[in-house]
């Protein structure tokens, strides 16, 4: 935990207070905060600050204002993934927070087992969020959305989301042309699942805005191949 978000409503008096069960324990246990420190606190959807500790017990923590701070950029992406496993979509959407991305959109596929849309894993996206704004000591959540149809997302809503200043790249193994690097311009980045996408997909894809780019020889996995394509792209 690099920042602690507070709920807008926590800092609306003049004095704040933290008073998350989580936030308290991990700050007495890992920080070993004292009365007097500084900390950074970030309100969530809007600015960040460096706050000085006045307090400290078992149920709050109250802190005094001292200075604003910039909050970090968000890579100008819109990565859009085949629904993973549900363990993988907890370290999954982690990561994406705090690497910056902008705005997820979970899909399916053909290769996406449909049981993966029942996971209560779904209910706990916020959780998730939270933790990567934590870690990367940011604000602002990035934008999510569910499409549970393949054909429909792509020739409806994914045509909507191109344009020249923001291609479409879907990362597919079988291709000739390898994957662009240091771009200086938006763009969607668009991931199967574990077993990739099938032909018809892929043809889909194409057909409908998005340009599809190899890796390199090797198979990587959903949450391996996210940073690594965020750092290829916006390094």
């Amino acid at each position: 935990m690099n920042i602690v978000l507070l709920d807008p409503r926590q800092t609306e008096q003049a004095l704040w207070t933290i008073s998350s069960k989580r936030q308290i324990e991990h700050l007495k246990q890992h920080v070993d905060i004292q009365v007097g420190d500084t900390l950074k606190v970030g309100i969530r959807e809007g600015k960040r600050y460096i706050t000085e500790i006045l307090e400290i017990s078992d149920q709050k923590i109250v802190l005094k204002r001292l200075q604003e701070q910039a909050v970090p950029d968000k890579l100008p992406v819109t990565l859009i993934v085949a629904m993973p496993r549900p363990k993988v979509l907890r370290r999954l959407i982690v990561d994406s927070v705090t690497l910056g991305v902008d705005k997820i959109i979970l899909i399916h596929s053909y290769r996406v087992d449909k049981s993966y849309w029942q996971s209560p894993f779904l209910q706990q996206l916020d959780q998730y969020i939270t933790l990567g704004l934590e870690q990367a000591g940011d604000t602002i959540a990035p934008k999510i959305e569910i499409y549970k149809r393949f054909k429909p997302f792509v020739e409806d809503v994914l045509p909507t989301l191109i344009h020249e200043n923001c291609p479409a790249f879907v990362a597919h193994p079988y291709v000739e042309n390898p994957m662009p690097s240091s771009i200086e311009h938006s763009c969607n980045i668009v991931i199967g699942p574990e077993g990739g996408f099938i032909p018809y997909e892929i043809d889909l894809l194409i057909k409908n805005g998005c340009q599809a780019f190899h890796l390199g020889n090797r198979i990587i996995r959903t949450e391996t191949v996210i940073p690594y394509l965020l750092g290829r792209l916006f390094c």
